[in-house]
């Protein structure tokens, strides 16, 4: 009877010790991200604001902002729903 529980302590001694875990080391991954410098302007031009009564009727111009590339990022209300929308020169909706 001894050796009956002693050979099943043993056993489950050496089944336990295999089931520790083991830690993978994964490589961390940095992402920057740059940001372009917009500057807030007044106005936008009459091309921008047809393209955008065009693509969203009853819209209202919050703010409008323009970069160095000429691209300009235009905070706009929609039927009580604030967005941003974001177009070049020609009046063109950009996907950023």
């Amino acid at each position: 009877m001894k050796k009956l529980i002693l050979s099943a302590a043993i056993v489950l001694g050496t089944l336990s010790a295999n089931a520790t875990t083991n830690a993978i080391k994964v490589p961390l991954k940095q992402f920057i991200t740059v940001q372009d410098e917009y500057k807030e302007i007044d106005a936008v031009p009459a091309v921008i604001k047809t393209a955008l009564d065009n693509a969203y009727p009853g819209i209202k111009l919050d703010k409008a902002y323009i970069n160095d590339k000429k691209e300009y990022k235009i905070e706009i209300t929609v039927r009580d729903q604030k967005s941003v929308v974001y177009t070049d020169a020609q009046g063109n909706i950009l996907k950023k």
